[in-house]
């Protein structure tokens, strides 16, 4: 889905002791980290509530160390939440939050 809007995709599952981040993309000059959440109904929350204060840490954590073992302290980073609510078979909807949050939020 976000290759077709321009996105290069770097990096899938990428995982470390501190965390996981699901999808590691380019967008212009941008390296984005992406969280992917999905869901078959909203009866316990939308898809993108799911990633909470730990969970975001989490993610920025192991940003962090993406970028040191690839010597890119100096890129552009956004961190993205795409949410993914399957809630009739053969369809679902996606939302993504573009810059959903910001280190240390």
């Amino acid at each position: 889905w976000l290759s077709g809007r321009g996105a290069r995709v770097l990096e899938r599952r990428y995982r470390t002791r501190d965390g996981e981040i699901d999808l590691i993309v380019e967008a212009e000059a941008t390296l984005v980290f992406v969280e992917v959440k999905t869901r078959t109904s909203e009866r316990f929350g939308r898809p993108a509530e799911a990633v909470d204060s730990r969970k975001r840490a989490a993610l920025v954590r192991t940003a962090a160390r993406f970028l040191q073992e690839h010597g890119w302290s100096d890129r552009t980073v956004r961190f993205d939440v795409v949410a993914v609510l399957a809630d009739r078979p053969g369809r679902c909807r996606i939302l993504h939050r573009e810059a959903a949050f910001r280190p240390g939020e």
